[in-house]
């Protein structure tokens, strides 16, 4: 199954509510129906399915086809034709679900409120897990055969050759795949294994309710996990204050719990990296894409050893604001006396066009189909999904949805998805359907590169002195939020799997003393951390999810190299991005950076980034101090 590509709120990623989907932006009248919206700023479905009954059709040729996988099962030893053949099956039924589970829940989440694709999507999600059942003999197969024989199939039979990269990176992986009763065994324990994830989510998302604090005419508010984010970006220092102690101070009365279930988590992952014979929780995660572990500690190296230009800008951000003493409420607070102007559409995607310029002819002319084409919901409408997402299937062009309010996020937002789908059109033309998703290794960087070009043409054209440093500080607080956070988040979450792999034991206060040393090291001695601001490592949610989030650092990292050079008009640089975007996972992630030109084995692409930012700082600092 394709992924959808989700855009995140990583600029927030110091709040509790790490990387929630980008809310739709309230109005101040009520949001449209979906009749009300020209067609022109509405997707148009077509290019999966040209309606409801061809989707009906295809439901039912899936339904029949799944048949057609009891011809191998037990048979794939015989000879290379059985793999190709079943292998060709799963690859054009896999087609078919996608199409069948995209366009239903992209119908649906043009209104949630339509019963009748809420019933598509449960009867496509169940097709497709139908196929995944069909098809789940093929592995454990073609791992139980010799791995020369079944590499020697992949080599001397041309229908098998598209398959030959897959079929080694499975042979690869076959000293930690268990035996059939073993693997039987830890298959059914998944309801167990995954019960620490459920119950953190049940306390963060059921459990836990906050107060009331007063807004700014002295009224009071209900605190919600939107309205706390919000707040901390706002201008009154006291309303932060209020919000930071009450979302401490109830998510203290779960410590326990919240402690227990992330332990319990760490554990786990300790026990199924044990079990397949890794060492340690960190190579098991990385090896998943053949990734070595020196990319994740160099990347921690290279960061915390050069802390200086974050804890620069935690002393311009204090000294911007105001303030005798920075606390962690004071993060994410607006610098800006004034409002930011506002875009229309039209400008938004002029102006996506003029920042994505240094990409050339071939790319501008995509995107700017992609803008005219039905591949874009634009307006928000009672009953949409909310945020924004890129997605789309093998056989269709890209989508994108927006809830787009003129804002300079959202035009960023904008720049951002069209990344993602440009990456996806450009693979899916080059890979056959097997290769052509994107890791999250690799998938960030298309839109993020895109971001960075954005940025860097914007605060080169900034109209006013005010408007830059507007520019500057967003600029600034998207390298906190996607690169030095994550790391920071990743050295922690380092610090407790080793802490179980050494045989130590996890608890309430080791978490909140090892956040605490790692939060005031990363950010410097001009923060002072109140007495239950380091409870946020038992808060994080893509914890359970283990050495999850450093990969967005290393996103970070290798798009702004890659857009320098662009920017720079470096020789070649353009092309080698374009095989970048053409590249799914026909090679492993970090092959396909290096012949993009970025070597993630290296410390060159993080201390890019950090000497970037020191730069960003510096201009920002320079740029207030001349405005007096």
């Amino acid at each position: 199954m394709r992924t959808m590509i989700r855009r995140v709120a990583m600029a927030a990623a110091l709040l509790p509510c790490l990387c929630c989907a980008l809310p739709a932006s309230a109005s101040a009248q009520a949001a449209k129906q979906r009749s009300d919206i020209d067609a022109r700023y509405k997707w148009d479905l077509a290019s999966i399915f040209p309606n409801d009954e061809a989707w009906k059709a295809d439901l039912e040729n899936l339904k029949t086809g799944l048949d057609g996988f009891a011809a191998y099962k037990g048979r794939l030893a015989v000879s290379a034709a059985n793999i190709r053949d079943v292998l060709r099956l799963r690859d054009k039924l896999s087609i078919v679900a996608d199409n069948l589970v995209v366009y239903s829940k992209m119908k649906l989440d043009e209104d949630k409120r339509v019963s009748k694709y809420q019933e598509m999507q449960s009867q496509a999600s169940d097709m497709s897990s139908r196929l995944a059942n069909a098809a789940s003999f093929i592995q454990p197969e073609l791992l139980a055969m010799d791995g020369a024989k079944l590499l020697s199939y992949a080599a001397t039979d041309p229908g098998l050759k598209p398959y030959e990269f897959m079929l080694r990176d499975l042979v690869r992986t076959k000293a930690h795949i268990l035996s059939d009763k073993e693997e039987a065994l830890l298959a059914g324990a998944q309801p167990v294994l995954e019960a620490p994830s459920r119950i953190f989510e049940m306390i963060d998302d059921a459990d836990i309710s906050f107060g009331n604090i007063k807004d700014e005419n002295g009224k009071d508010v209900q605190l919600t996990r939107a309205r706390y984010r919000s707040i901390l970006e706002g201008p009154d220092r006291r309303m932060r204050r209020d919000a930071s102690d009450m979302f401490a101070e109830t998510y203290m009365k779960h410590i326990n719990g919240l402690a227990a279930s992330l332990a319990s988590s760490v554990k786990k992952d300790h026990f199924v990296s044990s079990v397949r014979k890794y060492d340690g929780s960190l190579e098991a995660k990385l090896d998943a894409n053949n990734i070595p572990v020196s990319v994740f500690r160099n990347l921690l190296s290279a960061a915390s050893s050069n802390l200086a230009p974050l804890h620069r800008w935690a002393s311009l951000r204090k000294k911007l604001l105001g303030v005798e003493t920075l606390y962690t409420y004071d993060l994410n607070a607006t610098l800006m006396r004034e409002k930011p102007r506002e875009y229309d559409w039209a400008e938004a995607k002029d102006l996506v066009l003029k920042g994505l310029s240094p990409m050339g002819k071939p790319y501008l002319d995509e995107l700017a189909e992609g803008f005219n084409s039905g591949w874009i919901d634009v307006y928000e409408t009672q009953g949409k999904d909310s945020g924004a997402y890129s997605w789309g299937t093998y056989t269709s062009h890209p989508y994108v949805l927006m809830n787009y309010n003129n804002s300079l996020d959202n035009v960023l937002t904008l720049s951002h998805e069209m990344g993602h789908a440009m990456n996806r059109l450009w693979t899916n033309r080059n890979e056959p359907y097997h290769y052509s998703d994107n890791p999250l290794f690799t998938a960030e960087v298309a839109s993020i590169c895109n971001s960075a070009l954005m940025m860097k043409y914007m605060i080169a054209n900034a109209r006013t002195k005010d408007e830059k440093a507007y520019l500057l500080t967003k600029y600034i607080e998207q390298i906190v939020g996607t690169f030095y956070t994550q790391i920071m988040f990743s050295e922690f979450e380092l610090a407790m799997h080793d802490r179980v792999r050494s045989g130590g034991a996890l608890s309430v206060d080791f978490f909140r003393k090892t956040y605490r040393d790692i939060y005031q090291k990363y950010w410097g001695p001009e923060l002072v951390i109140g007495p239950l601001n380091d409870i946020s490592g038992m808060r994080i949610s893509h914890f359970y999810r283990s050495f999850y989030v450093y990969q967005y650092a290393t996103s970070y990292a290798a798009a702004q190299m890659l857009s320098d050079r662009i920017v720079r008009g470096e020789s070649g640089a353009v092309e080698a991005y374009y095989r970048f975007l053409r590249t799914g996972t026909s090679e492993y992630p970090v092959e396909v950076l290096k012949k993009a030109g970025v070597d993630m084995t290296t410390p060159e692409p993080v201390a890019g980034t950090i000497k970037l930012f020191g730069e960003l700082v510096d201009q920002l600092s320079a740029l207030m101090a001349d405005k007096g």
